[in-house]
């Protein structure tokens, strides 16, 4: 990247540029966490704004600062309590989070998402420090667009909005699910680099269904029961026509929202605005991107797969659509990729016998025998693939996975609910039931397993792998719309980054070493597309790479 010097340069130059013009003086300016330096400002600095008297005497480097938060960091007892130390960081000084963040993301990503951040929203009333990020509740409907103004950012490029509704595999937590666009947003930026500045968590508090929580003295969110459908629809709908209003150029990500809302609210606004569901579309990327790295190391073809879901609401009819549309493009019709993909809930398989269907699962009802036997289903269908997005922990048991394992030479096992919890089986239960053959991966990072000399890398199929670079791609491009098959070429540049060393240690997804290096090449390529495709509303650029790189964000003073 050759150029990066000179961008860094440029941003520096800039960036001063608008600290001396900024108005901010004094305290004020040590409580703006975008502008604040801390330690860092020089001694003309401290002159020029008012700072002197209200800093120790020693200027320091952004990386002595560093230094000592990572000295802090290490004191700590758990990773909650890290975590609630780096989220007080960034409202101090935003430059120093993110700087420490992106030295690390490997060890930084589990603290600020999964897992350490379900434990944040159960704790998220006794571990509130300030507010971050806007809430809407329904006494705000008729003025939701003088609501959005009351933000201080006026380029908004991306909301992250949920309703607190199904929270990881946590259910309805109300206003405490703020902490997932929070950290989802937070990932925007320290993964691939998408200026902080720009994004904006929301959190729709349509009131809980949760007792426990209504009866919480700490919870801050409203008392009342959730709101219905319709009145749901019409907040949602204002909020939109709000969205386009206020910040015109706004991508909007729904997050953990229900999985008939979030369906409903996908169908309704995709071709109507810039959005996408991470729920639906980023964890069904992110699965087809390790199906593919997987049929990598097998050469298998995906037309040739025979795939199972445990888990049929939004995250595996997303996944498995996505699945279909690929198989179509690789030849079959959409009824020959349908039969090749099963689903199987809490009821059972998903067949056309059922009267309790959804609209989104009665696509993928066929004539069959009707089993509430997961195992039984797995012995009839000879899957090649297990997809657990179910949430409910331990459901891959060993009869499961030792009939896959003498079913398959290399089980595809995926056990993508989380948080660690809710798996549906450990890595090691994987790699010891199947013989160390399972090519496996979860939703949460399990440690590197050992078994008979061979040395076992789990990978992550976390969608942090895919919606940064979405992330970056559509700040950099201002597409449109975003298409299935945005989140398709994301796959594919994501499953192509396993080279040969990694493949041999069974490895599904890149390494989160040098995450950034790995999303902006699947943004630029993400980009490509959009280009090729009449997305963009941009000019196309000679080199695509490194215009993606020249809007990255550098925790730089």
């Amino acid at each position: 990247m050759a150029n990066r010097n000179v961008v860094e340069t440029e941003m520096r130059s800039v960036e001063l540029a608008a600290l001396s013009s900024a108005p901010l003086t004094g305290a004020a300016l040590l409580h703006d966490p975008a502008c604040n330096r801390g330690t860092a400002f020089s001694l003309e600095e401290r002159r020029l704004f008012g700072l002197e008297g209200l800093l120790p005497h020693a200027v320091e480097t952004l990386e002595r600062q560093v230094a000592r938060v990572l000295s802090h960091l290490d004191g700590l007892e758990d990773d909650l309590a890290r975590y609630v130390y780096l989220i007080d960081l960034e409202a101090r000084n935003e430059t120093v989070f993110y700087k420490t963040i992106m030295s690390d993301p490997k060890r930084f990503i589990p603290v600020l998402y999964d897992p350490t951040v379900a434990d944040a929203c159960l704790q998220f009333g006794n571990i509130y420090r300030r507010a971050r990020g806007m809430y809407i509740t329904r006494d705000m409907k008729g003025r939701i667009a003088d609501v959005l103004l009351n933000w201080p950012e006026r380029d908004v490029r991306f909301i992250c909005v949920s309703t607190g509704g199904r929270i990881l595999g946590l259910g309805d937590i109300g206003a405490n699910g703020m902490g997932i666009p929070i950290g989802k947003l937070q990932l925007y930026t320290a993964c691939a680099a998408v200026p902080p500045g720009r994004l904006l968590p929301v959190l729709f508090d349509i009131g809980t269904a949760n007792e426990q929580l209504r009866a919480d003295p700490f919870y801050m969110g409203t008392r009342d029961v959730p709101m219905s459908e319709a009145e749901l629809d019409e907040l949602t709908e204002e909020f939109i026509d709000a969205v386009q209003k206020v910040f015109p150029n706004c991508c909007v990500h729904f997050e953990d929202w229900k999985g008939t809302d979030a369906v409903r609210m996908l169908e309704r606004y995709r071709d109507r605005i810039l959005c996408y569901n991470d729920d639906i579309q980023g964890t069904a990327a992110v699965a087809l991107a390790g199906i593919n790295a997987a049929l990598n190391q097998t050469d298998g073809k995906l037309a040739d797969q025979r795939i199972l879901f445990l888990g049929a609401g939004s995250a595996g009819v997303g996944i498995a659509r996505l699945i279909t549309a690929e198989m179509k493009s690789k030849g079959l019709s959409v009824e020959e990729a349908r039969k090749r993909i099963r689903l199987f809930d809490i009821n059972g398989l998903i067949e056309s016998s059922r009267s309790d269907l959804t609209e989104m699962q009665k696509l993928w009802a066929g004539d069959e025998k009707p089993s509430k036997n997961f195992l039984e289903v797995v012995e009839r269908f000879k899957p090649t693939a297990l997809i657990g997005v179910s949430t409910k922990g331990g459901t891959f048991t060993r009869e499961v996975i030792e009939a896959m394992a003498r079913l398959n030479e290399r089980p595809i096992i995926f056990a993508l609910s989380n948080p660690t919890t809710k798996a549906e089986c450990t890595a090691e239960q994987a790699y010891t039931w199947s013989k160390g053959r399972a090519l496996f991966a979860a939703g949460v990072q399990f440690p590197e397993f050992e078994m008979n000399g061979e040395r076992h890398r789990p990978g992550q199929a976390n969608n942090f792998y895919i919606y940064p670079a979405i992330g970056l791609a559509t700040y950099a491009c201002r597409p449109t719309r975003l298409t299935d098959q945005c989140f398709i070429i994301a796959a594919h540049a994501t499953a192509d980054q396993i080279g040969p060393s990694l493949q041999a240690q069974g490895m599904l997804f890149p390494s989160q070493d040098n995450i950034l290096e790995t999303e902006i090449t699947t943004a630029a390529r993400i980009a490509e597309h959009m280009f090729d495709a009449g997305l963009a509303q941009v000019a196309r650029p000679h080199d695509i790479r490194a215009w993606i790189e020249s809007h990255l964000y550098r925790p730089i003073y």
